[in-house]
């Protein structure tokens, strides 16, 4: 009776407030602990005083009106626009939404490893104008008279995946999808990640991962030591026929220097979903680049995207009504 009586005194605090279908289904998780859906602002504020568990979008002006705070639920994956100081302080548990994406930006990310490969970025653009022009050149195709005995023009233009090294810097659940996708492909694959671990080299190794891979990947989440991390002098530390892929955060990657990068052709090109400013401007000069995919922040979405935010939500509720250890917690001081 004792332990009921516990649950029933803890309340779960919403805002912005959910449709009535998540509502019905946190409820049901939530067992006797109240859910309170707030439908504005103010009542979110009446309601925060004796929370003690809040989803949604916490704000320094909610947090100083909480009492009893234990737990707060971000809705997304990215902590860089939901972080604040006063919410580093708090003693609260900052879970998020990490883990829902791996499989679907693992997918996007060989999207554009395999249009690279296999110059597909370029044969949709001569469809257009409806131009036969294989890459390498027509004149080098092999006739049937001959047939392919020697390594033509056309050959070396078409990377074969399973001799090509794929980087990829942050090994975390992104990083990791990622990874199993190369060695499908029959790739090298290297990783770098401050978190040590044996399918990876410390973040120190960076250099070498650049100098040895045909592809770099960056999954790496915007935390204060990956802000620009990506500048001309790593660039120019890449081979200059490989291809960067940033599907991690915009601020990882200076625009500019890799703009300046790929006009001198010290890399080959390059597919971004993500961008320092979004959406990316439409004078810039990357839009106009035709060794450049440019996908509008687009990595992460799927039908299945809703469905698996929606469990990880029910499954800490359920732990926390239990007093279990809840699912992806996070360091509030390292942002993710």
């Amino acid at each position: 009776m004792a332990a009921h009586e516990d649950i029933v005194r803890m309340k779960l605090l919403i805002f912005p407030a959910v449709e009535e279908y998540r509502l019905k289904r946190i409820g049901a998780a939530a067992g006797g602990m109240a859910v309170v859906n707030a439908a504005d602002s103010a009542e979110a504020a009446r309601e925060i005083a004796d929370a003690d568990a809040f989803f949604g979008k916490i704000t320094p002006d909610l947090l100083r009106n909480a009492q009893k705070l234990r737990w707060v639920q971000s809705p997304t994956a990215s902590l860089e626009h939901y972080i604040f100081p006063e919410l580093v302080q708090h003693p609260c548990q900052l879970t998020n939404m990490r883990g829902l994406f791996s499989d679907v930006i693992a997918d996007h990310v060989f999207g554009y490893v395999l249009c690279f490969a296999r110059n597909l970025h370029h044969y949709i653009r001569n469809q257009m104008n409806a131009r036969w022009e294989p890459v390498g050149g027509e004149s080098q195709r092999s006739g049937f008279t001959t047939g392919p005995g020697v390594v033509s023009a056309i050959d070396r233009a078409h990377l074969h995946l399973g001799d090509a090294t794929l980087g990829v810097v942050g090994m975390g659940a992104i990083g990791s999808e990622i990874a199993e996708r190369g060695k499908a492909f029959h790739m090298r694959v290297i990783g770098v990640d401050p978190a040590p671990g044996p399918d990876r080299w410390p973040i120190e190794r960076l250099d070498d991962l650049l100098a040895a891979s045909n592809f770099v990947v960056i999954a790496a989440p915007h935390t204060p030591e990956t802000e620009k991390m990506f500048r001309r002098r790593q660039f120019q530390k890449m081979k200059r026929t490989a291809y960067l892929i940033n599907i991690g955060r915009g601020v990882i990657v200076d625009l500019a220097d890799l703009t300046a990068a790929l006009e001198a052709g010290e890399i080959a090109g390059a597919g971004l979903d993500v961008f320092e400013t979004e959406p990316l401007p439409p004078g810039h000069k990357l839009w106009r680049m035709e060794n450049v995919i440019l996908t509008p922040h687009v990595a992460g979405t799927s039908p299945r995207i809703a469905e698996r935010h929606l469990e990880v939500l029910l499954e800490n509720i359920q732990l926390f009504v239990q007093g279990a250890p809840l699912r992806n917690v996070t360091n509030k001081f390292l942002w993710f």
